[in-house]
């Protein structure tokens, strides 16, 4: 009986998700409604909508997976390196992108430098998304099949066609909307288990005493290696998803520039505060739950509740986790479909109208959603999958738009030049480096392969506007 009340809970959550999706929808009549939501959306919700970026599947379950194995060090990348991203945000891009009226990242690198610049970014920005989105889905349907039973397969399509449906139909409204309803069940559903958990362990001052030696540990060691890995987990998102389309979407979404800015630092703090929550419940469940260790330990949350809590903080709980995976989700979907539809597909058609472009973007959410609904099919690891998505745009997109922003010497061949260096020499990373260095004493072996590309990338921007130097810059704002 306890198992039916939750899985019809869950039912009616889902399809309220998607009944607020379609009343969203009613507010988009254009393409700029469909991609930024009119630009109309004030600060505390803009904000709610950049802080679901990432809280989705890899924050409750990987990073408090991740806290639970490895401590504190084991979470520079998120939620450290996520609240990083959301404030340099704010200190680079928001202020000088804003005004220039843009659906996508690649728009700027046609204004600032080309159209071969534009397709370049465009095809290296739209696969960073795939394995990400295949990952919301894949969380989504475990936690189906945790609840109900229900075969992975299927719950990957029922939650591919409902992510689906309420992005194709509302967009960022959609999106912004339900984010704003969800955020407000993360906060509620996590507090209250987290609020439970920690008294059961005995308080704060007793789950601190009971860490292992270095658990707390925020700074490596004084080791080039340690270090090195330490800076790599802060850059990865920190400064890899700035480029990122779906941030990009979010910050134009404000109704005002001071509010795109405002949001970005207000999202930040609301990250790096609530992303603790899991990390606290997974860190109580340990004292608790010891044996619950031996399994998966990215499902451990999820099993503690099923086990031990409530139907009443299951309830908060499951609606707290569906709502941090499909904001994340849909916001995901949407990105790379716009820069389908805007940069890729819209340039093959001349003088294409806004209902066109609006078509177009629809049919590119339902392309990314049938793309990533089969990777899904195919792949069960969260982790594995966000990782194989997390480093490809610091290569590849960082550099060329931080020095189109504030170096005006930048030149188009230096920002093609940059992209392709920066994949070119991360994939080679990836294949010759050794997964394991084991302890070998030599430094160059321990450097993520992300780090190498990273550089290559800013050594091609140099060296390819120094040698094919830009004859006419136009100023568009930053440094210019």
């Amino acid at each position: 009986m306890k198992n039916q009340l939750l899985l019809g809970f869950v039912a009616l959550y889902l399809l309220s998700t998607l009944a607020i999706g379609w009343w969203a929808s009613r507010r988009v009549k254009t393409t700029a409604d469909f991609v930024v939501a009119g630009k109309r959306l004030p600060l505390f919700m803009a904000s709610c909508a950049l802080f679901a970026t990432w809280f989705g599947s890899e924050t409750v379950m990987g990073a408090s997976a991740e806290f639970t194995q490895h401590g504190l060090l084991g979470v520079i990348e998120d939620p450290f390196g996520a609240a990083l991203c959301l404030l340099l945000a704010g200190l680079l891009i928001a202020r000088p992108l804003y005004n220039l009226n843009l659906f996508t990242f690649s728009d700027f690198f046609r204004i600032r430098f080309n159209k071969a610049a534009e397709v370049t970014s465009a095809v290296f920005m739209v696969p960073s998304y795939f394995s990400w989105i295949a990952a919301q889905i894949v969380a989504l349907a475990i936690v189906l099949q945790a609840v109900s039973g229900l075969e992975r397969e299927w719950g990957v399509l029922i939650c591919t066609t409902l992510v689906l449906l309420y992005t194709y139909i509302g967009g960022m409204w959609s999106v912004t909307v339900t984010d704003f309803v969800q955020t407000i069940a993360i906060v509620v559903g996590l507090g209250a288990l987290a609020f439970d958990l920690t008294a059961k362990a005995g308080g704060m001052e007793q789950m601190a005493a009971a860490a292992p030696p270095g658990f707390f540990q925020f700074f490596p060691e004084p080791k080039a290696t340690d270090i090195i890995s330490w800076f790599a987990a802060w850059m990865t998102i920190g400064l890899g998803s700035i480029p990122q389309q779906d941030v990009f979407q979010r910050v134009m979404a404000a109704k005002s520039e001071r509010t795109a800015v405002w949001s970005c630092y207000t999202s930040a703090i609301m990250y790096l505060s609530i992303a603790f929550l899991p990390l606290l419940i997974c860190y109580s469940g340990r004292m608790l739950y010891p044996e619950l260790l031996e399994g998966d330990a990215q499902m451990m949350i999820p099993t503690m509740v099923l086990l031990h809590s409530s139907l009443g903080m299951q309830i908060l709980f499951f609606g707290a986790l569906l709502s941090a995976i499909l904001s994340t989700c849909s916001g995901a979907m949407l990105a790379p479909a716009t820069v389908v539809g805007e940069n890729l597909v819209r340039p093959l058609f001349k003088d294409v109208t806004d209902a066109q472009l609006l078509r177009i973007m629809r049919l590119s959410v339902v392309g990314v959603a049938i793309v990533t609904g089969g990777m899904a099919l195919m792949r069960s690891n969260i982790y594995e999958l966000v990782g194989e998505s997390s480093a490809l745009s610091l290569v590849s997109l960082f550099t060329p738009l931080i020095a189109g922003l504030y170096w005006k010497k930048a030149s188009a061949v230096g920002a093609i030049v940059s992209m392709i260096a920066g994949m070119a020499v991360w994939f080679a990373a990836l294949l010759w480096l050794p997964a394991e260095p084991g302890e070998a004493d030599v430094v160059w072996l321990h450097i993520p392969p992300m780090l190498y590309g990273f550089a290559a990338g800013i050594l091609g921007m140099v060296l390819g506007s120094y040698f094919y130097p830009e004859r006419r810059v136009e100023i568009v704002g930053g440094g210019q």
